[in-house]
């Protein structure tokens, strides 16, 4: 047997000639209905030649199909469809956007119902009905019809949008003017093409278990990472763009230096408090009750954690303690705790490369380019003394030369790729400002057109501290974001689609390629909230705190959270912050319903856990 036919849908149709030009496709099994009986249709100019058309040519006519209420017109095994046509849907005379919204409201409701899972709705509207940036010249928001927004409170995303061109479409005449058999202008009109988003996921509260020393033990990973941790993008069978790169630079370095990979004996924990970082940006973990380990050695083996050897300081010298004890463990924030503890015992062999990579977790603010969870790729170089500065520079000669052919294969352009020296005073990326916090930088790694831009610095390069060197070796390394790097080579404008579980992403990486990325998600809504609220007494607020809150309460939805003021009460000192905070999707559907019960979600738990009082 050959394959099936795809069934194709048509609503609203005038006077058939759309669904008479379809029909003629080769493979397609045509359903065109309308709103009106037979005999109102029959009765519309060239109505009755397009309906006998359709009928010889072995498609189905429908008549008084309401295309809010699909499922009731088709039995079950014929209801779905694998395309479905709404060409400029209206609900007649002189309805305003607000009905119109309504009408399509209910018709992708009722789409959801009969299409097949990979199937697509196509809605054609005039010149500036949808109100997206493809319209051209653009309505104001609220004078539109809104369709993206509408069509995600239906679980659709628009993941294409092109000109109708009805010009070639042969014997397709429009007509259907304000309900009359009257032809409208169709100049600068869309098609929009949707598909259904990827179901929201449900992510129950997750233990990892873990080694350490004779031990095993479990702890609860924070609830904002339980969709990171165990992803696998950088195992061997993964076309993540972050594993190509990151086999990429391997296979670069490795023509330049004797290369050894480490990245198996990692542990995911480490123990006390890395000198000089903020304790507001890591994860710090409680073990389970009971499985507190003892005081024999905790470095040893797989998974094992890693003693830092400074804890318990004011280290973000704001005068706040806090900062976890020695027994305490957090997840690991970076890979350069591990290299120094290899460096200390001695484990690095002169003159080969050793590259350790996987994933690394701090809490941030929510930006474009920061990002709670990433995959870091360290290499780390012992070469004698008086020579380090010419082997710095063939390790970021080589990185460069990899990197630009990387760029070159999938945009065709030669990037900008330089060494920025670091400059006090100068506003950093949050991936930037911490790896300064881990020690001293000698170069800050940038790529892109736009070296000052937030998401150009992809990694450093430094020198091992002083206690580390001895008289005859010096140890240079180099950190890389692959995450940040993945974006600036694809073309990837937001870190959350990287994470994205939607197979979509990974179809445009076969066999590990690096193309140009094309969103499936084209002008998803956004939602506002300003939220005010009072500090408790005397107390600073923890903005990276609030922003991690947010990432939690919205499972990452929270694309933008910016300060709007600042207000202190005359006579008794009580401070009050407003912030807007936006809410938006960059891989699946968010509709205006669910976006309001995470501002609910989320104002209940700033008091709960922020100890603010809401305005």
């Amino acid at each position: 047997m050959g394959p099936q036919p795809r069934r194709v849908l048509l609503l609203g149709e005038g006077n058939f000639s759309f669904a008479a030009a379809l029909s003629a496709a080769p493979g397609t099994h045509v359903v065109a209905t309308c709103y009106e009986s037979e005999g109102e249709a029959a009765g519309r100019g060239a109505a009755a030649r397009s309906i006998r058309r359709l009928r010889d040519s072995g498609a189905e006519v429908v008549f008084s199909v309401d295309c809010t209420k699909l499922k009731e017109h088709f039995v079950p095994g014929k209801r779905e469809f694998d395309r479905i046509y709404f060409n400029f849907p209206h609900c007649g005379r002189k309805a305003g956007v607000v009905k119109n919204r309504q009408l399509l409201a209910g018709f992708f409701h009722s789409c959801a119902e009969v299409l097949a899972q990979e199937g697509e709705v196509h809605v054609a509207l005039c010149n500036g009905q949808g109100g997206t940036p493809a319209d051209q010249p653009r309505r104001e928001w609220h004078n539109s019809w809104q369709i993206v927004a509408v069509a995600a409170g239906a679980g659709f995303i628009l993941s294409h949008v092109h000109p109708f061109k009805a010009e070639t479409i042969e014997g397709y005449k429009c007509t259907g003017y304000r309900s009359q058999d009257k032809s409208f202008c169709v100049e600068g009109a869309l098609n929009h093409i949707f598909t259904r988003s990827s179901a929201p996921q449900c992510f129950t509260p997750m233990s990892c278990h873990t080694q350490l020393g004779s031990q095993k033990v479990s702890f609860q990973v924070p609830q904002v990472l339980v969709d990171k941790i165990n992803r696998g993008f950088l195992e061997v069978n993964s076309s993540h763009p972050v594993r190509t790169i990151k086999e990429k630079l391997s296979a670069g370095l490795g023509q330049a230096f004797p290369l050894q990979d480490i990245s198996s004996c990692l542990p995911l924990l480490q123990q006390g408090h890395p000198s000089g970082v903020c304790h507001s940006n890591i994860f710090c973990i409680a073990l389970s009750p009971g499985e507190a380990p003892g005081t024999g050695k905790t470095s040893q083996g797989l998974a094992d954690a890693v003693l830092c050897s400074h804890f318990g300081q004011d280290t973000d010298g704001n005068g706040q303690e806090g900062c976890p004890a020695p027994e305490q463990f957090y997840l690991r924030p970076s890979l350069l705790p591990h290299a120094q503890a290899m460096i200390k015992d001695g484990a690095f062999s002169p003159g080969t490369l050793q590259v350790l990579s996987g994933p690394v977790f701090r809490k941030c603010r929510i930006t474009p380019h920061s990002m709670p969870a990433f995959h870091e790729m360290l290499v780390v170089l012992a070469v004698s003394r008086g020579t380090e500065d010419s082997c710095v520079q063939m390790l970021v000669e080589n990185i460069k030369t990899t990197t630009n052919s990387l760029h070159q294969g999938t945009s065709g352009v030669k990037p900008s790729i330089s060494l920025q020296e670091p400059r006090f005073g100068t506003e950093l990326s949050d991936f930037a400002a911490f790896e300064r916090q881990l020690g001293e930088v000698q170069h800050f790694l940038c790529v892109g057109t736009e070296a000052e831009s937030p998401g150009s610095c992809v990694g450093v390069i430094r020198a091992a501290p002083a206690e580390l060197k001895s008289q005859e070796l010096v140890v240079v390394s180099a950190s890389l974001n692959l995450d940040l790097l993945a974006m600036q080579l694809c073309g990837i404008s937001d870190w959350r689609m990287l994470w994205t579980w939607d197979r979509r992403f990974l179809r445009q990486f076969p066999e590990g390629e690096l193309r140009l990325f094309r969103s499936f998600s084209l002008y998803p809504p956004s939602y506002v909230h300003d939220v005010s609220f009072w500090l408790p007494g005397g107390q600073d607020f923890d903005e990276v705190a609030f922003h991690t809150l947010a990432r939690r309460v919205s499972g990452e939805m929270v694309v933008s959270i910016q300060l709007r003021d600042s207000f202190q009460q005359p006579g008794t000192g009580r401070r009050s912050l407003c912030y807007r905070v936006t809410f938006q999707s960059c891989d699946r559907a968010l509709g205006s319903r669910e976006a309001a019960e995470m501002q609910l979600h989320l104002r209940e738990e700033m008091q709960q856990h922020l100890g603010v009082t809401l305005r």
